[in-house]
């Protein structure tokens, strides 16, 4: 074998073995997108589809806990239980509401990550200027409700509207500024390949999502999918 293969071999598994201790010591396990589009109004709640998707997959981690990330609306982004599991909501609240993808954006934070102060964070209605502050509060809960170790991490990934394969959706930029923050440049771009991958081997919703998203988005934009006013 030549040398310059051993050097490959050598430095995937140095790489390997800085992600799993990392990971060892950090507050989350990213995990990736959990959904396509929204199936219903709230986007989470106990026994939504996707919430279910979710404290299933930690559960049989042995999670306690789990983290959605999304893009911030008018909710409170309240935890809630779903069997065993807590869901621990965390969004980012941005000055500009779109829902379209800005490409200038998606490539500098590829480049350099996002930057500190860009976003504000809300979750059980609390505000928080910065990340540091959001995930302070976000692990203290998570060890006030029994998590020993990294709970995964999920951003929400549904679109509203659009191209749902080219959007990666809701939470995906908190997603990478968490990831960044914890594992630094290069175990972010594997988290975000990885995550992206995710949904088409976890989510037993993927395909029915995939091949109804036009209609969805529909009834969701207008209101056919709105069970707030319910019990």
């Amino acid at each position: 074998m030549a040398r310059s293969s051993y050097i490959i071999i050598a430095a995937i598994l140095i790489f390997g073995v800085y992600l799993y201790g990392v990971t060892a010591v950090s507050p989350v396990e990213p995990v990736g997108r959990l959904a396509f589009v929204k199936l219903a109004n709230p986007d989470m709640y106990p026994g939504h589809p996707q919430s279910k998707v979710l404290a299933e997959y930690a559960a049989q981690r042995g999670s306690k806990c789990a983290l959605v990330v999304h893009y911030a609306g008018s909710s409170n982004y309240s935890h809630y239980r779903e069997g065993n599991v807590t869901i621990i909501e965390l969004a980012y609240i941005s000055s500009e509401y779109r829902t379209d993808i800005d490409w200038t954006e998606v490539l500098e934070s590829f480049i350099f990550g996002v930057p500190d102060g860009k976003y504000r964070y809300r979750a059980d209605g609390y505000e928080f200027d910065t990340l540091y502050e959001a995930m302070d509060y976000v692990e203290r809960l998570a060890a006030e409700k029994g998590q020993q170790g990294p709970m995964p991490m999920v951003f929400h990934g549904t679109v509203r509207e659009g191209n749902v394969f080219i959007n990666p959706g809701c939470g995906f930029p908190l997603y990478v500024q968490i990831v960044w923050r914890q594992y630094g440049r290069l175990g972010a771009y594997y988290y975000i390949i990885k995550g992206l991958i995710h949904p088409y081997l976890n989510n037993p919703y993927t395909a029915y999502e995939l091949t109804h998203a036009s209609d969805l988005q529909r009834l969701y934009n207008s209101g056919a999918l709105d069970y707030t006013g319910y019990e």
